[in-house]
């Protein structure tokens, strides 16, 4: 598993709240709960940070930032790019902050060994989605992603400057086995991830949820131990990992589990929710308490997991 560092040490008040999107905070339906959305006013309240991390394109995840009223960066895909959150004056763009593309020969590389495995590959770049004319699918791509979509005759002919990820995508989930071989083959090369279960996403060397998570909260001047990352698949990995109050959905694959100090109660719970409650809105006392009580049950969910782990997870 690529890593980014050892965990720092839990630390109150929590002032930096790292949110996986899609299975962390919404579901299938895509609609942010009162709960979630009470939670993360109150966190605002106090001063805290918060910022959406998926792997979504920036301005997917755009209006579910400003439903909740962040003003934070927003994080897409998987840390390939940040971009703040615009003003009203700049439409739907924020200003990018930060991109780091795979480069072009890597991208091209991905396509191809992913149609030999039977995926089908697709190139983001910026705010762009990039497929190819022929495939089936087209229409449906077009209808949900309108103007941010490129159609072309030929992917690969296509593909000359550095992108921001490919995504491959399978008809059925993916095998663990799979990412560890892709892993192999692109080491050193590419990054690669699990963002979804059907879904094998490439990106530039180091390019990950940890180290963007670590970039805001050098820019906030936040050490990491007060840092709560909240998430739910491989691509979260390193930044519950990294996060002093790093948390993992009850759904999470297992050495996602396993990384993290906390295990989230359900999304239909709003988990994540209640763990701002619990670590961020208490008083420090309190929430103190409550990290030590959530520690202790995590860790007998690990418990449970750690014998079904890969022995090289």
């Amino acid at each position: 598993m690529t890593n980014d560092g050892d965990r720092a040490s839990p630390a109150f008040p929590i002032r930096l709240i790292a949110l996986d999107l899609d299975g962390t905070l919404i579901d299938d339906e895509l609609v942010l709960r009162d709960r979630t959305k009470a939670a993360i006013a109150g966190a605002l309240d106090r001063g805290v940070g918060v910022s959406i991390v998926t792997g979504r394109m920036a301005t997917s995840a755009m209006a579910f930032a400003r439903e909740l009223r962040l003003v934070d960066p927003i994080v897409g895909y998987q840390g390939a790019i940040i971009r703040a959150i615009p003003t009203p004056d700049r439409g739907r763009l924020g200003r990018i902050l930060l991109h780091r593309p795979l480069a072009a020969a890597a991208a091209r590389e991905a396509i191809e060994w992913t149609r030999e495995i039977g995926l089908d590959p697709h190139v983001n770049h910026l705010e762009k989605f990039v497929i190819r004319a022929d495939d089936p699918r087209a229409e449906d791509y077009s209808a949900f992603l309108g103007g941010r979509m490129i159609v072309t005759d030929d992917l690969m002919s296509w593909l000359r400057k550095p992108v921001s990820k490919v995504i491959a995508v399978s008809e059925e989930p993916i095998d663990e086995a799979i990412l560890d071989v892709a892993r192999d083959r692109f080491a050193g090369r590419a990054n690669v991830t699990i963002s979804h279960p059907r879904f094998l996403e490439f990106l530039r060397p180091g390019v990950t949820k940890g180290a963007a998570v670590r970039w805001l909260a050098r820019r906030a001047g936040v050490p990491m131990g007060n840092v709560l990352a909240i998430g739910d698949q491989y691509n979260d990995l390193e930044m519950i990992a990294a996060a002093g109050h790093g948390a993992a959905m009850p759904h999470a694959p297992g050495p996602v589990v396993a990384a993290g100090r906390y295990v989230a109660a359900p999304l239909a719970e709003e988990g994540a929710a209640q763990l701002i409650e619990q670590l961020v809105l208490a008083d420090p006392e309190r929430a103190s308490r409550s990290s030590a009580a959530l520690a202790a049950t995590a860790r007998d969910v690990q418990a449970r997991v750690e014998p079904l782990l890969p022995a090289t997870a």
